[in-house]
């Protein structure tokens, strides 16, 4: 008998499919070897997952393999292709696999491959350690804040779950991104049964999570799952109140405006279009943000400086640059010539002191971020400032060896 022919096809971005090819489809992807690092970085799904590289050079690129049925795939696929062309955050696709066959000629299902985000973490990772409330928190308002900017987009996701998005670390709190969009489907615009209707599934989810995670005995005793998953919801309905709703302002104040657009500013929104209406006794103003833009300070950051960054990672960043300038100002009035001073002579000293075996461990901004809160947590130690150099110099000793967000190990 003739060997069986597979007829494999790969779909998708053009400058991956040498890589991909490489890769064993004619096994069943739950055979697939994996390395123990990337295990650690992949989360709980309802299909069988994995996470490998393109090849065996440890710095390659990972991607993330999904089996599923070929519909969803292809549904999956356009929905984060649509998705990363509109700037939401998510995964980035790269191809659907089919014609997947064993040597022995048994059909193996479809399989979705996407580019795994790096310095991300599954909400398994994150809540493993000491976990505190002010953590959990963090990772509510980032699910939040997540799923206003999807609705803002008109995108649906039908399976709002922390389980269904990966967190990157964004200063003191989280980034987070949506890694499997099977279910999501975009509108011209959401009605509000549709945002509720989502609302309600993200509701559920969390809490069901929460509540494996808490049995489990990971979460700490008092941990209440429910009151979790219900600050996701109140958090969302703040930050779409405040993006949406008009605000009556006092006419005479003619710092009012400029206020209200700080307050969007501050959660991360740029204020590109505002409808400002006069009241008839003339004494009060109505304030209507009529088109925003999300990554305010991001976007800024990268304006000045060209770093991609987090959203409240650049907010930080920039707070130091403002010093930085302060101080410079008389010497370097040129902000765009202050911006490249402050690169080399503070960001970049501090990212370039981290010894090899330690790089990679914490992206680059994060690393900025800790550095300058931990030399806030030494001058209130010492009772006095150490300065960014010493700072860096303990924090690289103290902190860094134990950090895993790329996923190394910790010692």
């Amino acid at each position: 008998m003739a060997p069986f022919k597979s007829q494999l096809r790969i779909t998708g971005l053009g400058e991956e499919i040498s890589a991909l090819s490489n890769l064993p489809w004619e096994k069943p992807l739950e055979g697939w070897p994996e390395d123990p690092s990337l295990t650690a970085q992949r989360g709980i799904s309802r299909h069988i997952v994995r996470l490998v590289r393109s090849t065996p050079d440890p710095d390659s690129e990972i991607y993330a393999v999904k089996e599923t049925v070929e519909e969803f795939a292809k549904r999956e696929y356009e929905a984060l292709r649509e998705l990363g062309i509109r700037g939401a955050p998510s995964v980035s696709q790269i191809a659907i696999v089919n014609g997947r066959f064993t040597p022995q000629g048994e059909e193996l299902p479809c399989a979705i491959v996407t580019r795994f985000l790096p310095y991300s973490l599954p909400y398994r990772v994150v809540l493993s350690g000491d976990v505190t409330q002010h953590e959990i928190t963090n990772m509510a308002n980032a699910l939040a804040y997540l799923l206003v900017r999807l609705h803002l987009l008109g995108f649906w996701w039908g399976d709002c779950s922390l389980s269904n998005t990966l967190f990157r670390r964004d200063a003191d709190g989280f980034a987070a991104y949506l890694v499997d969009a099977e279910t999501g489907e975009f509108q011209k615009n959401l009605s509000n049964g549709q945002r509720e209707h989502d609302l309600d599934l993200a509701r559920f989810n969390v809490a069901a999570e929460l509540e494996d995670l808490k049995l489990a005995g990971v979460l700490f005793p008092a941990m209440d799952p429910l009151r979790a998953s219900e600050s996701v919801i109140t958090r969302y309905r703040k930050i779409w109140k405040a993006l949406s709703e008009p605000q009556v302002l006092p006419a005479n104040d003619r710092h009012a405006v400029e206020r209200a657009m700080r307050s969007l500013q501050d959660i991360g929104f740029a204020v590109e279009e505002v409808d400002l209406q006069l009241a008839g006794d003339k004494s009060t103003l109505t304030f209507t943000p009529k088109l925003v833009a999300p990554n305010y300070h991001s976007q800024r950051l990268k304006e000045l400086m060209g770093l991609d960054t987090e959203e409240f990672q650049a907010k930080r960043i920039l707070a130091s640059f403002d010093r930085f300038r302060s101080r410079e100002i008389a010497k370097t009035p040129d902000v765009s010539e202050a911006a490249q001073r402050w690169l080399h002579e503070v960001f970049y000293t501090v990212v370039r002191s981290v010894p090899e075996n330690l790089k990679g461990r914490i992206e680059d901004a994060q690393l900025f971020h800790e550095v300058l809160e931990h030399r806030w947590y030494l001058g209130e130690k010492q009772g006095h400032d150490v300065g960014l150099d010493n700072a860096t110099v303990d924090y690289i000793t103290a902190v860094l060896p134990y950090r895993m967000d790329s996923g190394a190990p910790t010692l």
